[in-house]
């Protein structure tokens, strides 16, 4: 039976890993994650899984990459400088096609930076932090319920596809408290059999060797190769997105995680003012949903990326667009998170802007030819 509570984000996502049949968590603690720690301390070895304090987010990510290794459904948590410390071992990870959770609960950069909510680490998240030709999958929730909903999915999509999967939230979303329900899920129905484990080698198959090492270029040219056909597939199959008053919009907010749930709000203000805007929230940030913004670029006159960096995303909002519609950015920084007025005073003066550049246009003389 579903099970409703009131629970802050960063504990909804480890009861969520623990129902999803997590079996172990490697982590070291850093504000504002720290309660996935506390909880998986108290809570996952009364569920038969393992919970492992490291010395370092090092130590955490090579725990998860033998754990893994070892055909176990298993996760690591962190915030932005420590994710940065990971990213060698999720290389690794990526390359010898081990599946994992990820969690990175983002706080104000660069360097030690603030504790604050911040979006600064997208373009580590979905550009391949590491070294090498890599991506991992990457979910962005926008609330404590998809929090805990993306964790089921992104242990599913591990599994599925080999590969390591990161869950991209802030700091607020971590520590606010909002109504999540955790539905039934039978871990066993879910769970994919891995025969690739080194969970010991029986007489009749060859022993199971796990490495990112390969010598001779041709053979690292085959696992490149393997690797960029698997996100094609996933490109093609696995893109989510929300879209919110977009059907008759003539303008386009484009933002993320909590950026978006301020955006909801922009949009009732603007539509209360008359003027039609709506938001695209992408869901996964990669595979980006690229087709489904490409088709909005052709709706309407201007987008407005709204970001708590100072201009990540919006890259590849204005790749997608091609010139096809103007593409502005507000953002702030440093973990500040900007409030739904002063998004929609930036867009009301950029639409005002459009509208006396058109009149300007519409009455100036044609030139004589």
């Amino acid at each position: 039976m579903a099970e409703t509570l009131l629970m802050k984000g960063n504990e909804a996502l480890a009861k969520a890993a623990i129902l999803a049949g997590c079996d172990g968590y490697f982590g070291y603690p850093i504000t504002p994650q720290s309660e996935i720690l506390e909880y998986m301390a108290r809570e996952l070895p009364k569920a038969g899984g393992v919970m492992v304090q490291a010395e370092s987010e090092l130590a955490a990510i090579n725990m998860v990459y033998g754990a893994s290794g070892a055909g176990g459904r298993v996760m690591t948590s962190s915030s932005s400088p420590g994710i940065s410390l990971m990213q060698e071992g999720i290389s690794y990870m990526a390359s010898a096609q081990l599946p994992c959770l990820l969690v990175n609960v983002n706080r104000g950069g660069p360097g030690l930076g603030t504790i604050q909510p911040a979006q600064g680490d997208y373009f580590q998240a979905v550009k391949g932090g590491g070294h090498g030709d890599y991506n991992i999958i990457v979910l962005a929730p926008a609330s404590v319920q998809e929090m805990a909903d993306f964790t089921y999915l992104a242990f599913d999509l591990a599994d599925k596809y080999l590969t390591p999967v990161l869950i991209l939230a802030d700091g607020a979303l971590g520590q606010m408290m909002e109504k999540v329900t955790f539905p039934e899920y039978d871990p066993a129905e879910h769970k994919q059999p891995k025969p690739w484990a080194t969970t010991g080698k029986p007489r009749d198959r060859e022993r199971n060797i796990i490495t990112s090492l390969h010598i001779e270029p041709e053979q690292m040219e085959k696992i490149n190769n393997k690797l960029q056909a698997k996100y094609r597939l996933i490109k093609q199959q696995e893109c989510r997105w929300n879209e919110y008053h977009t059907e008759d919009a003539e303008y386009a907010l484009v933002a993320f995680g909590l950026s978006a749930r301020i955006c909801r709000k922009v949009v009732e203000l603007a539509r209360t003012d008359g003027h039609k805007v709506g938001l695209f929230r992408p869901q996964t940030l990669f595979p980006y949903p690229t087709t489904a913004l490409s088709a909005l670029t052709e709706q309407v006159k201007m987008i407005l990326t709204v970001e708590m960096n100072a201009g990540q995303m919006v890259e590849d909002v204005r790749q997608i667009a091609a010139g096809r519609v103007p593409v502005e950015f507000y953002g702030r920084t440093g973990g500040v998170i900007p409030s739904p007025d002063e998004v929609y005073q930036h867009l009301r003066s950029l639409i005002q802007a459009r509208g006396k550049q058109a009149t300007t246009n519409a009455q100036e003389p044609a030139e004589a030819v």
